[in-house]
């Protein structure tokens, strides 16, 4: 009897897992799980799916949540992993002196080799797209290609050359005289909100950005200031990225531009696309810096276009959309 009944658990066991396989992919769920590196730092992390991995790394005020919306459909053909930078939710890793993107790429470093499935696919926004930048800098063997959604690179800005030169140097001052100073004096006291304010206040240029956002925005965006409270006044919220680094990186790279973004990230854009040897650039016409939230598909579709020409499995679709702009 109990060979019977074994039997027939192997055989449910079997068609569960044949059925698993073959659900669709709105019927998954994502596994949520901790990976403790080789550092001692803990990072929470979002997984599903088979195949090439992909890694999504968000940015500021933010965590893995940002990506909810894309796990399932990159999942159809990828191992997708969503994880949260070291000091964001839900993470809680002791604070440490000199933190900034520079040790979020040797974290990234480490959690892919953790994982064991190098090269990876890395897509990255705003400060996560900085951290991604900074990994191919540092550890390109580990990547196979990168798509980068605005990755502030300001020390770029006073390398700029030519008619662009003036610009650039007043664009880093304004920078650090407007949204870094009053950061750093805000966080050094404890004033959290103030310092989320002075943030709010520079890249959304408008004063009252913070006292105009819903509740459920600042609770959000309070869960996530602990990465601001250890940067300040220790780290270092932009840190060097010198312009002959850029010009090494052989990494295949996709830029990805708001036309309605922040102006100082287009600068920045603009020069990476003539700096970065590998590059390709999409200006999307009708959005802002959050292009990955408005155009969730049409970043998706473009994203895995461009894997798929760098070792990826093929997109959905044939061809190339025509609403950006690519260089």
């Amino acid at each position: 009897m109990r060979s019977v009944r074994r039997w027939v658990w192997s055989v449910l066991g079997l068609v569960l897992l044949a059925w698993a396989q073959q659900a669709p992919a709105q019927l998954r769920t994502p596994i949520y799980r901790e990976v403790r590196l080789p550092s001692g730092v803990t990072l929470h992390l979002m997984e599903e799916g088979r195949g090439p991995t992909v890694i999504f790394v968000h940015g500021s005020t933010s965590d893995y949540t940002y990506w909810e919306q894309q796990i399932g459909a990159f999942a159809q053909r990828y191992h997708v992993v969503a994880y949260s930078r070291r000091y964001n939710f839900p993470n809680d890793n002791p604070p440490v002196s000199g933190y900034s993107a520079v040790m979020d790429a040797d974290d990234l470093a480490q959690l892919i080799q953790s994982l064991g499935h190098a090269p990876v696919f890395v897509i990255g926004h705003s400060y996560g797209a900085l951290t991604a930048l900074f990994l191919a800098a540092r550890h390109p063997e580990l990547l196979r290609a990168a798509v980068l959604a605005e990755p502030p690179v300001i020390s770029l800005l006073r390398e700029l050359s030519g008619s662009n030169a003036a610009r650039g140097k007043a664009i880093y001052a304004d920078i650090q005289q407007r949204m870094v100073v009053p950061m750093n004096d805000a966080f050094t006291r404890g004033d959290e909100e103030g310092g989320l304010a002075a943030f709010m206040a520079y890249v959304l240029n408008d004063p009252n950005a913070w006292a105009k956002m819903s509740l459920r925005d600042k609770v959000e965006a309070i869960r996530d200031a602990r990465e601001f409270e250890v940067i300040f006044p220790h780290g270092t919220l932009f840190p060097e990225l010198p312009v002959e680094a850029l010009r090494r990186i052989q990494v295949p790279m996709l830029l990805m531009s708001g036309a309605r973004s922040y102006p100082f990230l287009s600068v920045i854009d603009t020069a990476l696309v003539k700096l970065l040897p590998n590059s390709e650039h999409i200006i999307y016409p009708d959005v802002g810096h959050q292009m990955w939230l408005l155009r969730p598909e049409l970043c998706r579709r473009d994203a895995e276009r461009f894997f798929q020409r760098h070792g990826g499995p093929a997109a959905d679709g044939a061809g190339r959309h025509v609403e950006g702009s690519m260089n």
